[in-house]
């Protein structure tokens, strides 16, 4: 079990240093990131002055080994737009964020898990061709056109929830205040149902299928019908040993759900105007600002990568073939 995890271990550490070098070669792309820092009508002397005191002027390799000195100690350059540390800003926003990805991945657990059993145990009757048929339409279904949709019918039509705005949860129970952090959350939870449903309907689709795909194979084996022919109850044998066994797969689901949510909320964010990275990222994008969107990136990816890793570890524990392999 150590050996598998220090490979695994060794393997996330390369994998961290791709994704800074990719972040840091995304500066360089579009030509001299000196232009980012100064104005459009600087001189040739400011040009250049400013590309030496920002080191533009020396090697890639030099570069690149002062960006991985400053994000080791936990900096990214300040922020062209917020004249802030770009980090400071990102953390900041991050709490929003987990506020509604936790929501989302909340609620495509909690609906794709039943889905994905009982279409799996009523193969081929209407039950399994509706819940398919609706899974199908989720995963074809754009977030941002779903986010307008639920604003104009939820939200202005039918008056349900608001349409927009953001009453903090997340960030009080970090700064120390949980008592005013349990009294925000009824309000708090109307306002991050439509955004955190937009973003799970996806995964809440994929992950029905994934579910049933692996209980129509685990509910072929032979130790199935070996249940069944003692006289087990069918919930027994359907939750006890047949999603037993079928776990593996929806661990993994349920591991890197939270990464792949995060990947959907710069859009839904924009739409539903909620202040968290996604929104910060898009605002970053369109005012240039390289310096906030490296901080976001890398604690993304950050983010997926430690998630990978523990599910490869859960892997472990859960199946022994795998670290014997």
């Amino acid at each position: 079990m150590w050996t598998y995890t220090l490979r695994r271990l060794l393997q996330t550490v390369f994998v961290i240093l791709g994704v800074t070098l990719v972040t840091f070669l995304a500066l360089h792309i579009g030509g001299d990131p000196t232009y980012l820092y100064i104005s459009p009508r600087a001189s040739a002397h400011e040009i250049e002055a400013t590309r030496h005191k920002l080191g533009f002027d020396q090697p890639l390799y030099v570069q690149y080994g002062r960006f991985l000195d400053h994000l080791a100690h936990g900096s990214t350059g300040d922020s062209l737009t917020y004249h802030q540390p770009a980090v400071d800003i990102v953390l900041q926003r991050l709490p929003a964020t987990i506020e509604i990805t936790i929501l989302a991945m909340f609620i495509a657990i909690l609906f794709a898990i039943p889905f994905g059993i009982v279409s799996a145990i009523r193969r081929g009757t209407p039950v399994d061709g509706g819940v398919m048929a609706i899974a199908m339409l989720g995963q074809s279904m754009p977030r941002f056109w779903l986010g307008i949709m639920l604003i104009l019918f939820v939200g202005l039509s039918l008056r349900w929830l608001p349409i927009s705005g953001h009453v903090p949860f997340l960030s009080l129970i970090l700064e120390g205040h949980p008592i005013q952090a349990i009294e925000n959350f009824p309000r708090a939870l109307r306002y991050m149902l439509m955004p955190a449903f937009t973003i799970s309907l996806f995964s809440l689709a994929r992950n029905s299928r994934l579910v049933r795909s692996s209980m129509l194979e685990v509910l072929s084996q032979d130790f199935v019908r070996t249940a069944r022919s003692k006289g087990l109850r069918p919930l027994t044998v359907i939750l006890s040993h047949a999603f037993r066994n079928a776990l593996l797969p929806v661990v993994t689901m349920i591991g890197l759900e939270f990464g792949f949510l995060l990947s959907g909320v710069v859009v839904v964010e924009t739409v539903f105007s909620w202040p968290g990275v996604g929104r910060l990222v898009f605002n970053a994008i369109n005012h240039k600002d390289i310096p906030l969107v490296q901080a976001s990136v890398i604690l993304f990816s950050f983010i997926f990568v430690g998630l990978n890793l523990i599910v490869d570890l859960a892997y472990a524990v859960l199946d022994p073939r795998v670290r014997l392999s």
